[in-house]
């Protein structure tokens, strides 16, 4: 079966796969959703613990970057849970993964849900909330250096916080792209108080942590959190939208719409987590959980389904070749 065939866009899984093999695909496991965050975290923990042993600015710009990738790995256990492939549970589902990931990177499972799951039914087309992410590209060289300039020194960090603020406190809408749409505006403690209901379990996770690391008499390894989510944690989001659906065609065929990305163990460790960068295989089947998808795309590889990946340089090379 041929991707450049006309019929792709109507294709699906029970197309191209039996039915045992769409059971084996999709089935869960709790032992590997809780492998996922114990790993996630473990590592994170590591870092906070070098700066403890080995306090110095190598130490702490390595861990900048390790723990920004680790912030994405949350991202996308979020993304799990919110698709239901993280447990075999729905309670753990929302909950672990609220509890666990979303929350740690201010966000919840609920209204995550709510926006991805419109990103799915109409990606890369009108109506897809995501599609701001990806518009601009291509784009020229200089362009790009701009926007990770941005996020390196931390501006683009800034914003997203601010725009979070808002969000939380109902004054506009909630994405997780960089959209504006104002909602009506209430009495103001009435936003406050929207404010203060999503932003408490945020709050309240990270005072735990900062209270854990006072008492430690290392409250200082705190900062290190901040400095990775205002920058490389935004740089590494910013690396994986582009290579998800930016330079990729407008319309509903998910073979054309989304992009698979070869990633070795650099990319694994930021901007590739949780095997998120098997992005064509997560669109042809979202209810696939992360750890079949390298297996799932071998099969439809080998059933001339999906095309060979390119790399993160590729893509790269892509998004700034303005055509």
């Amino acid at each position: 079966m041929s991707t450049a065939s006309a019929t792709t866009a109507r294709l699906r899984p029970s197309d191209v796969l039996s039915r045992e093999e769409i059971a084996q695909f999709t089935a869960r496991s709790d032992l590997a959703g809780w492998s996922a965050l114990a790993f996630t975290w473990g590592v994170i923990a590591l870092c906070l613990a070098a700066l403890v042993w080995f306090p110095n600015p190598l130490t702490y710009l390595v861990a900048v970057v390790v723990v920004g990738g680790r912030q994405l790995a949350l991202a996308i256990l979020l993304h799990e849970g919110a698709h239901g492939t993280l447990f075999k549970t729905r309670w753990l589902n929302n909950h672990a993964a609220d509890w666990l990931a979303g929350r740690w990177i201010w966000v919840d499972v609920a209204r995550y849900r709510e926006h991805h799951l419109k990103h799915h039914a109409k990606t890369n087309q009108e109506g897809d909330p995501d599609l701001s992410l990806v518009e601009p590209f291509p784009t020229s060289k200089a362009s790009l250096r701009r926007k990770f300039l941005r996020d390196v020194s931390g501006l683009s960090g800034l914003r997203r916080i601010v725009g979070q603020v808002l969000m939380d406190m109902g004054l506009v809408k909630w994405t997780v792209a960089a959209d504006v749409v104002k909602l009506p505006r209430r009495a103001w403690t009435a936003h406050l108080a929207e404010g203060l209901r999503h932003m408490s379990g945020f709050i309240a996770l990270h005072a735990l942590l900062a209270t854990a690391l006072y008492l430690s008499g290392h409250l200082w390894v705190y900062s290190v959190w901040w400095v990775a989510y205002l920058t490389t944690f935004g740089v590494f989001m910013r690396l994986r939208s582009m290579a998800e659906h930016a330079c990729t065609e407008r319309g509903p065929d998910m073979l054309r719409n989304t992009r698979t990305t070869r990633a070795g163990f650099l990319a694994r460790m930021t901007v590739a987590p949780i095997r998120v960068n098997f992005h064509i295989e997560h669109h042809f089947m979202a209810s696939v959980p992360h750890f079949r998808l390298p297996a799932l795309h071998e099969v439809l590889r080998e059933r001339g389904v999906v095309p060979p990946p390119p790399s993160y340089g590729d893509v790269l090379r892509m998004v700034s070749s303005p055509r």
